[in-house]
């Protein structure tokens, strides 16, 4: 699966400088680590405690191997550790008509055994003023974080009776492992050292993790993971009082649901990455999942919105902009930027649009605000076809050449920039337009600076027509796609 993983995250574009795995060497000290300087630090409890026994499967049953209904929302497929439909955090003991999630046998009675606790309760003054600190956090994540604090702090267990998993280097404990919660955030320093590993004379991991007062931290996440990254893991940092790097940014998500239902792999109910991507380009999902961040509310997927928003935006607005301009050039003036003559007050008012777009583009990227950030796109190709549409190059070449030639050129270079902006979005379609236009390297990686130019694309650059960068979806096979993945 994890090779899977990573084949799929990179034929989407997404990079990694290394992909690692909770279950290396390297994550596997550092939890011990982590446990040990807890413990030293009074922050472990032994202690006995009632838990769920299977008699069918003969074996205790760890919290997520309990399903039942919330006592608290009434979600019927709640773990034991969490209800991921209300985000409250459970107790297998707790839930209503428990099942075993190993061979669903309903045959379960409580027994007594010893476990670890971490002391997460003594920690909930420090764990609040931390977050309390991060006022730019999304109202999401506050929310759910002080949700947790304002509920009250309390011992968690973090042990349980599992083959798999990190060790416990405790005697007594020989049959246990660590709570996946425990040692799965420490994955993200465990991978880093991983990588630091591979080539330790050109990089140290704790240059990032370590005393690093120059790093900036962010992370990403769906809303039912918020609480171990806001409340639980920055409470175990620092229990260990040591200098880690805690998050500067934690950018959480609600659900992205499927027609305002939940995604089943079971009943082949939805559309997942594999299937994704023998459909439809990369970049096609890459737009629509964006511009749908799940950001403030729950958002839902549907084939006609699918095929609506990537019909007018990719094919209608970018696509249609880069096509006709260049078939457009190729007619009239050959496969070289013409030359022309000089802008007039309409060329400087669209730089004005062009850059006024642009810095409110890089600012909704910083601030992670990515629906906006493709409303700022749509909006700056927008202006490339209305400037197109208002001075009507077609029509001009017939009366004024030399004029036509400037608004071509013009429109060249407002397909060099669309590209380049678009390029974190779409970045397999935006090479198309690099290749198209004969970009260097250099040229390709170059960001949209504060001032903008607006005529970098020099007269006499050779280009080519690309093929359309994207294809329409028509309402036939947007049906046949409906039908295929509604899990009837």
């Amino acid at each position: 699966m994890h090779q899977k993983q990573a084949s799929i995250y990179q034929e989407f574009g997404l990079s990694f400088d290394y992909f690692g795995r909770t279950s290396s060497l390297q994550n596997h000290e550092l939890t011990k680590h982590f446990f040990e300087r807890l413990a030293a630090n009074g922050y472990i409890e032994e202690r006995p405690i009632r838990q769920v026994y299977s008699l069918k499967d003969e074996r205790f049953l760890p919290d997520r191997y309990v399903i039942g209904a919330c006592p608290k929302c009434g979600y019927e497929a709640a773990r034991g550790d969490q209800c991921e439909n209300c985000t409250s955090v459970l107790d297998p003991v707790d839930l209503l008509a428990p099942r075993s999630a190993v061979s669903g046998s309903t045959e379960l009675e409580v027994r007594t055994t010893k476990h670890l606790f971490f002391r997460l309760d003594a920690l909930a003054n420090e764990v609040r003023t931390w977050v309390e600190s991060h006022e730019k956090w999304s109202r999401l994540t506050r929310s759910i974080a002080m949700k947790w604090l304002n509920e009250g702090l309390n011992e968690r267990c973090i042990t349980r009776d599992l083959q798999w998993g990190v060790s416990v280097p405790r005697d007594g404990f020989e049959e246990k492992v660590f709570y996946v919660w425990f040692d799965a955030p420490i994955g993200y320093v465990g991978a880093t050292k991983e990588y630091s590993d591979q080539a330790p004379d050109s990089r140290d991991w704790k240059d990032w993790w370590l005393n690093a007062s120059d790093v900036t931290y962010t992370q990403f996440m769906a809303k039912d993971n918020v609480p171990f990254h806001t409340v639980f893991f920055p409470a175990m940092i620092l229990g260990t009082r040591e200098p880690w790097t805690m998050a500067t940014q934690i950018k959480s998500f609600n659900w992205l649901t499927y027609y305002g239902g939940k995604f089943s792999t079971s009943q082949k109910r939805g559309i997942f990455l594999d299937d994704a991507l023998e459909l439809f380009d990369a970049d096609y999902w890459r737009y629509f999942l964006l511009a749908n961040s799940p950001e403030t509310d729950d958002a839902s997927f549907t084939w006609e919105l699918f095929a609506t928003m990537l019909n007018k935006d990719l094919v209608g607005n970018f696509g249609n902009f880069v096509n006709r301009t260049l078939k457009l050039t190729v007619a009239q003036f050959g496969d070289r930027v013409p030359d022309g003559g000089s802008p007039s007050e309409l060329e400087e008012k669209l730089k004005e649009d062009c850059q006024r777009v642009l810095a409110a583009y890089r600012h909704q990227f910083v601030n992670l605000e990515f629906r906006k950030v493709i409303q700022a796109l749509r909006e700056l190709w927008s202006l490339g076809n209305v400037y197109l549409d208002r001075r009507a190059p077609w029509n001009l070449v017939k009366t004024n050449r030399t004029e036509a030639a400037m608004v071509l050129r013009t429109a060249i270079n407002l397909i060099k920039c669309f590209a380049i902006a678009a390029e974190p979005i779409i970045p397999f379609s935006s090479a198309r337009v690099f290749d198209a236009l004969n970009l260097a390297a250099g040229e390709r990686r170059e960001w949209l600076k504060d001032e903008f130019d607006l005529y970098s694309y020099q007269p006499g650059r050779q280009f080519t027509v690309p093929e359309p960068l994207f294809r329409r979806i028509e309402k036939v096979e947007m049906e046949e796609l409906q039908l295929r993945f509604s899990g009837r």
